[in-house]
């Protein structure tokens, strides 16, 4: 190692300790020989089969339900027309595949990056990372793979790319992203150490580096005695892991015994394989979006039951707690979300049910029909006001009877509520819920007027603001008199530091991803 040792200041966009090579993504050469003797729309329409081969052959192996959306997404893309329009206007106006194939995706990234809705601006990454994948493909180039174990040092890393890597105890440093991004998402639940908005630094003879994503660090060819610390570092993590595990197979409780309720967010019955039920208390959200992705699994009455039956079977009789579509804003549905110039304020979750009431009775017959399987309780998003959740029990009542007057086995579930809009929390004495969900994500949104996809504003985003804090403790002090269960279920509870404060505003149930189970389970003991 012939640099001077090196201390990189970014923010933590994932924990964790790594130590490897360093791996200089913006440098990597691609080996891309001339093509030009092609015939340009070949070229692009075998380009374009390439992509979305190598993309699908990325789902199979991926059992996340938010990879996959990414992924699939992209492929939904390659395959739209109307982004490939452009493209074959170019060729028949003579240029090479690789103009046409530029031209038509600068005008869709141009699209999103001018969008009002955080969720298209949100995916400029997908479309970069469709640009080189079908640039590649029309050179016939192949993408170096990232060593194992590597730390990737980049501007953004695209989540395909994240999700071809074999990390091996690896992580990410980027002079960009995101804390919010679907990256940070990926590493988060993958346990990938990531460091984002590290300043430019000189490359010249360093070669390898310590990771520390907890102090938000990367140390450039670390000096021996440095070395050695970390070493000790990362031995004394393994070991805290171990005891995590074993930490999580029991009830959690704080120091002084007070029992905690940790169940886990879920979208898909596929990411329980491998997860011991006995890990948590249960599931306390269940997102159907990601499970209804088409207008007609909306209309899948024998698909959704099949796939709520699924989750309960596995939760083997502990509570499971599902939400009810939450489509719009940031999760598109084609034929069924509407396009709003400010869709995070617009017709979403129970306002969108509401107003497609054949949908909604459909999804409510299949959770009446699934609660004959086990405990289920069911949740509404984004109820604003009293009477919408009184509108939800009026049709759940009908679809109730016709299944009654049908024969068909189903059971009336308890019926409860999100509450991540500011004017629920402030009246939350009025609704008449079985239970209540602090949803902290969209609800620290809306208090703060601040967009949750905005690095930039993460400061206005602090979870234990006093405001934030305020209005979570005034709805668990109602719950907790009116003798009605309360959790949250954002990422606010899957943060350590932040588990003391909401144990100390009365909250004993939260709801984490599976991944975040040992380590909320572990701040939880250290609470007094």
């Amino acid at each position: 190692m012939s640099g001077l040792m090196l201390h990189v200041h970014g923010t933590v966009a994932s924990p964790g300790l790594a130590e490897g090579p360093l791996y200089f993504l913006e440098d990597e050469m691609i080996a891309a020989p001339t093509r030009a003797h092609e015939d340009p729309g070949l070229a692009l329409e075998a380009a374009l089969a390439r992509a979305i081969g190598e993309i699908a052959a990325l789902i199979e192996l991926t059992a996340d339900a938010d990879a996959k959306d990414l992924l699939e997404f992209q492929i939904a893309m390659l395959e739209d027309e109307t982004l490939l329009a452009p493209a074959r206007a170019a060729l028949l106006s003579g240029a090479d595949a690789k103009h046409a194939w530029e031209t038509a995706i600068q005008q869709q990234l141009a699209q999103f990056i001018d969008a009002d809705d955080p969720y298209f601006r949100a995916r400029c990454a997908d479309l970069e990372d469709m640009r080189e994948r079908v640039l590649r493909g029309i050179d016939g180039a192949v993408q170096r793979r990232i060593p194992p174990g590597a730390i990737v040092v980049a501007r953004d890393l695209v989540p395909s790319r994240f999700l071809e890597t074999d990390w091996q105890g690896g992580g990410i440093a980027l002079t960009g992203g995101s804390a919010k991004s679907h990256l940070a998402m990926l590493a988060r639940s993958r346990g990938v150490p990531m460091l984002i908005g590290t300043p430019a630094w000189d490359s010249t003879g360093h070669s390898e580096a310590l990771l520390d994503a907890e102090t938000a660090t990367l140390i450039v060819s670390p000096d021996p005695e440095v070395r050695l610390a970390f070493a000790a570092r990362m031995k004394q993590a393994r070991q805290d892991s171990l005891s995590s595990t074993e930490l999580g197979l029991r009830p959690a409780k704080t120091r002084s015994q007070v029992p905690i309720k940790v169940q886990i967010n879920i979208a898909d019955a596929r990411e329980l394989q491998g997860l011991d039920p006995e890990r948590c208390d249960g599931i306390g959200l269940v997102r159907t979006e990601l499970l209804l992705r088409t207008r007609s699994a909306l209309l899948d009455e024998e698909g959704q039951f099949a796939a709520y039956g699924a989750i309960l079977r596995w939760a083997g009789g502990k509570p499971v707690t599902i939400r009810t579509l939450d489509a719009g804003s940031d999760k598109p549905i084609p034929g069924y979300t509407l396009e709003e110039g400010n869709p995070f304020l617009g017709t979403r979750g129970v306002r969108l049910s509401l107003a497609n009431p054949e949908i909604f009775s459909t999804q409510l017959r299949a959770l009446a029909r699934a609660a004959a399987l086990g405990p289920l309780r069911v949740m509404v998003p984004m109820v604003t006001v009293p009477e919408e959740l009184e509108a939800v029990r009026a049709l759940l009542e009908d679809v109730l009877a016709g299944l009654a007057s049908r024969g068909v086995a189903h059971r009336r579930f308890e019926l409860g509520m999100m509450v991540e809009v500011p004017a629920a929390a402030l009246t939350i004495e009025t609704f008449q819920a079985a239970f209540f969900s602090i949803g902290s994500n969209d609800l620290i949104q809306y208090l703060c007027a601040a967009s949750r996809d905005l690095s930039g504003l993460a400061a206005l985003q602090e979870p234990l603001q006093p405001a934030v804090l305020g209005v979570i403790g005034a709805v668990v002090d109602y719950a907790n008199r009116a003798g009605l269960d309360v959790s949250l279920c954002g990422d606010m509870a899957a943060e350590p530091r932040c588990v003391p404060a909401l144990i100390a505003l009365g909250l004993r149930s939260l709801s984490v991803a599976p991944v975040a189970l040992e380590r909320v389970k572990a701040a939880i003991a250290e609470v007094p």
